[in-house]
C-alpha cells in the first residue's frame, strides 16, 4: 500500500524516515516503526496518544500495515496521560500485545503511584495554565506492561537502542537508531513551545526543553538533553511538534544545551529549586505548590479545556 494513499485517508499521518511514520493526535505525536530493511518484520507502536484516541490509532495501523496485523509491542517513552491514553482500547483490540517501559516508569503504569502534580504556574501559556486539570491518575496495565531489556536493546527493533532520559518523568526514555542517527526523543525535548496554545495550534517549529508544567526534576532534564545532543541526531521526532533534521536541528539543540537554564528552566515554580523525589515504588516526596496566578486565567483555562475535550470526543467518532 502506498504511503501517498495512506496520507490521503489519514491526513495527520506523515512519513518521517525509512521505517518510521508519525501521527499527530491533536497535540501529541505517536509513531509507527518497522525495520526498513525487512518489511516483513513485525512493527511496533511508540506511545499511545490522548484518552479516546485508541480507535484512530488502530485504524491508522490498519491503513499502514493491513488489517489483522497488530504490533509486536507498544513502547512507551513515558506514561503521562497524553502518551498512554489510547492504551485501554488498544490492549482490548490487540489482546496479545505487550507494553514496554523503563522499570522506573512502571509504578505509574501499574496503578501504584501518581506522577508528581503538574505546575500550572510555569510556562506562561494556555497549555501550561490548563495542566492542573489534566488527568493525573495512573493506569493499571497489570502484567501487560514489563520493563525494557536492561541491555538497552529495543524489543523487535534491531539496530535501535533505548536511552535513559529522566527529568520529565522518573523513567523517561528515548529511542535511537544508530544507522541514520534517528532519534525518538519523547518529551526529553520537544520541537514546539508546548506550554503555548498558539504555538501548539500553529505547530511553530523550534527546539524547546521538556514541557515545563509536567517536568518535576530540572537537574535530570538538563543532563538528559545534553546526553541526546551528544548522539548528534540527524532527525529528531519528538512527543510534541514537527520532526526536525540536519544542521538546523543540531544548531538549535546545541543552543538549548548551552543555554538550558535560560531557555528551558522556569524562573520560578514548584520544582525549580527542589525536585520531586521518586524511586522504583513511585513518588516519595514533592515540594509544596507554588502560589497560583489570578483566578481569571483559571476560569479561561477551564473553558479552554472543556472545549478541547468536546473536540476530542468529536474527533474520536470519525
Amino acid at each position: 500500500m502506498s504511503t501517498t494513499a495512506n496520507r490521503a485517508t489519514t491526513p495527520s499521518l506523515a512519513y518521517v524516515a525509512p521505517g518510521l511514520w508519525g501521527l499527530r493526535n491533536v497535540f501529541v505525536n505517536v509513531y509507527y516503526v518497522r525495520n526498513p530493511n525487512e518489511p516483513a518484520d513485525p512493527w511496533v507502536l511508540v506511545d499511545a496518544g490522548l484518552p479516546g484516541s485508541g480507535t484512530k490509532l488502530a485504524h491508522t495501523a490498519d491503513a499502514l500495515f493491513g488489517p489483522d496485523n497488530p504490533p509486536a509491542a507498544i513502547l512507551l517513552t513515558h506514561g503521562h496521560f497524553d502518551h498512554v491514553g489510547g492504551l485501554p482500547h488498544l490492549l482490548e483490540t490487540w489482546p496479545n500485545v505487550p507494553v514496554y517501559a523503563h522499570t522506573l516508569e512502571l509504578p505509574y503504569l501499574t496503578g501504584r503511584s501518581s506522577y508528581p502534580p503538574p505546575d500550572p504556574t510555569v510556562g506562561g501559556g494556555a497549555m501550561a495554565a490548563m495542566s492542573f486539570l489534566y488527568p493525573k491518575k495512573p493506569l493499571d496495565l497489570g502484567d501487560r506492561v514489563q520493563a525494557l531489556p536492561e541491555d538497552g536493546s529495543v524489543p523487535f527493533l534491531p539496530g535501535w537502542r533505548w536511552v535513559f532520559t529522566p527529568g520529565h518523568t522518573p523513567g523517561h526514555v528515548s529511542f535511537f537508531r544508530e544507522e541514520d542517527k534517528l532519534l525518538l526523543a519523547g518529551d526529553a525535548f520537544v520541537t514546539t513551545k508546548q506550554e503555548s496554545g498558539t504555538a501548539v495550534w500553529l505547530q511553530t517549529q523550534e527546539v524547546h526543553g521538556p514541557p515545563a508544567y509536567f517536568t518535576p526534576n530540572w537537574q535530570q532534564a538538563r543532563t538528559s538533553v545534553a546526553l541526546l545532543a551528544e548522539l548528534n541526531p540527524q532527525i529528531a521526532a519528538t512527543g510534541h511538534g514537527i520532526p526536525m533534521r540536519g544542521q538546523e536541528l543540531q544548531h538549535q539543540l546545541s543552543d538549548l544545551v548551552e543555554n538550558f537554564d535560560h531557555k528551558a528552566v522556569p524562573s520560578h515554580g514548584r520544582y525549580v529549586g527542589q525536585p520531586a523525589e521518586a524511586d522504583a515504588t513511585g513518588v516519595l516526596s514533592v515540594p509544596p505548590p507554588a502560589s497560583l496566578p489570578a483566578s481569571v486565567w483559571i476560569a479561561g483555562a477551564s473553558l479552554a479545556l472543556l472545549g478541547g475535550l468536546l473536540w476530542l470526543k468529536k474527533q474520536d467518532k470519525h
